[in-house]
């Protein structure tokens, strides 16, 4: 019987760890250079309050908002350095000279021949800068298990200090550069759902008309933002029992005649997430579905004239509450009443400082930038089953608010003969 062969290891002793890769030329970026240095600026007053040296952070939203570069992780550890004088992002080989072409401030790239590597880079940004860390701010929800006991390991002696909330509660203020981006957005989103509603017929999937309503918004991004990447931007189009939750996929399903519908759109420019949702009937809804569509109207217009500078975001959640209270509906309403918006997607950079529930007593405040968005869910074994959901964009002004959504509302407009 033959033994198995041991493997060899392979000798990688000419392959760099951590390196430069300046390759091509470096692209036009979604902001100016005076806005990345606002944030960096603001980052480096978190730095000073929480007494830590340096920010070595790891989320795929901090790595945007701070250096416009969006990571695709694929089990790979991306960072962005923030020092008292620059920023740097840590990126792996696999992604060539792309980081730093799309990068505010320095590159430094680490391959994979070495798990630790990625340690290697940090570490060689910090010594470069004679930064000798007794204190790192860090992020927590940035970091698996696994990789926060991999830094505490490399990092032997220095505190590990969690930054990620005080970063969260800069980024719910936005700019007005952020704030133009985002009305962008919001126009596409409304040309989204103009082309899915236009093409609502019986006989039509919900794929169909989800990829209807990608196909209209897509190309709107791309000559927007001709220098950006295009990546994320979908549809959501439900129908039936499949609208009972705001995240169902569209399937294959085939609408039909008196079909209650959830249309949803969300463009994405490089990393921001924005958003337009809508009810809609193929056909003429029943009673049932007729009323519990206009008191979510109601309800919906009511949240609206809540958000206002001064207004507490659980006092809002804690008044709508009362109003689908009133109407003995309140067991159906199975979220919260909105959130901000800014990089995000549906798998990073969730705001929740910024979000309309009862535990949430975040002031809003002008240049803040939120959803409105009540929903009912029904079950399927009762009269008007099905979910009802509407969603605007609103930014907070000095003395109210200004409604980025243009897209009409309620049964008056979007029931499809």
């Amino acid at each position: 019987m033959t033994s198995p062969t041991k493997p060899q290891k392979t000798d990688h002793s000419t392959v760099p760890h951590v390196f430069t890769q300046y390759n091509g030329e470096q692209q036009d970026l979604t902001y100016s250079p005076a806005e990345f240095e606002r944030r960096l600026t603001n980052a480096r007053k978190v730095m000073a309050a929480d007494e830590v040296d340096a920010l070595v952070l790891t989320s795929m939203h901090n790595i945007k908002y701070f250096s416009d570069f969006v990571p695709s992780p694929f089990g790979r550890i991306f960072a962005i350095v923030i020092t008292p004088e620059d920023s740097i992002t840590i990126t792996p080989w696999v992604d060539g000279g792309m980081p730093w072409r799309t990068t505010y401030g320095e590159n430094i790239v680490y391959s994979d021949w070495e798990a630790q590597n990625v340690f290697r880079a940090i570490q060689h940004t910090l010594d470069e800068r004679n930064i000798k860390p007794r204190r790192l701010g860090i992020e927590h929800d940035g970091l698996t298990v696994e990789q926060y006991r991999r830094f505490q390991d490399w990092f032997e002696g220095v505190e590990l200090f969690n930054v990620a909330t005080d970063l969260m509660n800069q980024r719910v203020v936005k700019s007005d550069e952020e704030i133009y981006l985002i009305s962008e957005g919001a126009r596409i989103a409304d040309i989204g759902g103009r082309a899915i509603k236009n093409a609502i017929t019986e006989g039509i999937t919900e794929y169909e008309l989800a990829l209807i309503g990608t196909e209209a918004m897509v190309p709107e991004i791309a000559k927007s933002y001709p220098s950006q990447e295009l990546r994320e931007t979908w549809c959501l189009v439900q129908a039936g029992i499949n609208t009972d939750g705001a995240h169902n996929w569209p399937t294959t399903r085939k609408l039909q005649k008196g079909d209650l519908l959830s249309i949803n759109c969300f463009p994405m420019m490089s990393g921001h997430y924005t958003a337009m949702e809508r009810t809609m009937f193929l056909g003429q809804p029943d009673k049932h579905s007729l009323e519990l569509w206009k008191i979510n109207v109601e309800a919906f217009e009511l949240g609206k004239e809540l958000i206002k500078p001064g207004a507490i975001a659980q006092d809002v959640a804690a008044e709508l509450n009362r109003f689908f209270e009133k109407h003995d509906l309140l067991k159906y309403a199975p979220i919260g009443y909105g959130h901000s918006f800014g990089v995000m997607s549906p798998y990073y950079g969730r705001e929740a400082a910024m979000e309309f529930r009862e535990d949430i007593a975040t002031e809003l405040k002008p240049n803040m930038v939120v959803s409105m968005e009540p929903m009912l869910t029904i079950p399927d074994n009762m009269p008007g089953a099905g979910a009802y959901r509407e969603h605007d964009i609103l930014v907070l002004t000095e003395d109210g608010h200004r409604n980025l959504t243009e897209f009409e509302v309620g049964p008056e407009h979007n029931i499809i003969d």
